[in-house]
């Protein structure tokens, strides 16, 4: 069974509605969190609501507000920001279909897996689901989550729906200020760029998360483990160290002779014979699958 519902309400599309639970797509219950503690004592560190003198302020007396000028504020009651939520609250309005290449990845937000309420809901839930599929398209709305008006995008995944909330447009900071050094007409090599094209090739296959591991969770379980059972801990390996190179050609070269054990292909990056160009990937080929099957 899963776990408790983080929000529960309907999807509604039109003159159809259904009711849905959501329930978190990620966790983080599985990562190690450490804490303050006094060094003396071993007493955890816990913090107190206090105000600019240092004075503990009682949770009855704190209010939310904006500090529109240094000092002042306006103060701004929870029946008032009750007031704004309407109807979205509850109810998952979908108002427009978009292709999923048209949304920029820096705007998706937090995952949530969608689940029909009831069996009365499986109907309709089924159905959106297998339309999202065939269209290939994913479903765009709003609803408040969390005590925040989001705009989400609902999408089908495996057997089900999967929902994620997306970033509002001033919540991105635009790219242009962080590349504004790059010049306009800059463009790559194109010896450069092949030996890029043939590295990404070869490097190229589905994402699999499993084969990626969080090293630093890693090395901080053993750390713990080695300080309660009163050890070292065991170091895994050291970095190797990074080659210098000359020129982005020579990285470039050096990284392919990496990804394949040998010395990197000059086919693409300087002029060849047309013969000797069409039997070099052949034998790259050969040498790929043999390592696979290796």
């Amino acid at each position: 069974m899963p776990q408790h519902e983080y929000w529960k309400g309907q999807i509604r599309l039109s003159l159809v509605s259904f009711p849905v639970r959501l329930y978190p797509a990620v966790t983080e219950s599985e990562k190690i969190r450490l804490h303050k503690y006094d060094k003396e004592t071993g007493q955890r560190i816990h913090y107190q609501t206090v105000n600019e003198e240092g004075e503990v302020v009682e949770a009855d007396d704190i209010v939310k507000g904006y500090e529109y000028e240094k000092g002042a504020f306006i103060p701004i009651e929870d029946e008032e920001i009750e007031k704004l939520r309407l109807e979205s609250e509850h109810t998952i309005d979908l108002v427009q279909f978009a292709d999923l290449s048209s949304i920029d990845p820096i705007y998706f937000d937090h995952p949530y897996y969608v689940s029909p309420d009831n069996k009365l809901a499986h109907e309709a839930y089924v159905t959106i689901r297998d339309a999202l599929k065939k269209s290939r398209k994913v479903a765009i709305g709003q609803v408040v989550i969390a005590n925040r008006e989001r705009i989400v995008a609902l999408k089908a995944c495996s057997k089900g729906l999967i929902l994620e909330t997306l970033r509002y447009n001033y919540e991105v900071r635009k790219a242009e200020q962080y590349f504004e050094d790059i010049p306009s007409n800059a463009e790559s090599e194109k010896d450069q760029m092949d030996l890029a094209l043939e590295l990404i090739e070869r490097k190229s296959g589905d994402f699999d998360p499993t084969k990626f591991k969080d090293l630093y969770q890693e090395g901080l379980k053993e750390i713990i483990e080695a300080k309660m059972e009163k050890r070292a801990p065991r170091v895994k390996g050291e970095k190797k160290p990074t080659e210098k190179v000359i020129s982005i050609m020579d990285a470039l070269r050096k990284s392919l002779a990496q990804s394949k054990g040998g010395q990197a292909s000059e086919s693409k990056a300087e002029s060849t014979p047309k013969k000797a160009a069409s039997k070099k990937p052949a034998a790259k080929k050969k040498v790929t699958r043999k390592k696979q099957a290796a």
